[in-house]
């Protein structure tokens, strides 16, 4: 795998990371916003929150730590 490549893992795992943690945030209610009027039940706002903050969090560590050893 490539420098460049790695690169747009490590950046969309990132920006996975930050839009989970905006959700999660507006589930907790820290964000002042009304998610009643969007029809959606408050749990799957906080289900896709944490689904995509742990992934997010996940895919960056891997790509940041991953080696570029090839034998």
């Amino acid at each position: 795998m490539n420098q460049q490549s790695r690169l747009i893992f490590m950046l969309s795992g990132a920006f996975d990371s930050l839009l989970g943690a905006v959700a999660l945030l507006i589930y907790f209610g820290i964000f002042p916003v009304d998610i009643s009027s969007w029809n959606t039940p408050r749990w799957v706002i906080g289900l896709i929150g944490g689904v995509l903050f742990f992934s997010g969090i996940a895919i960056f560590t891997y790509f940041s730590t991953k080696t570029d050893n090839v034998e």
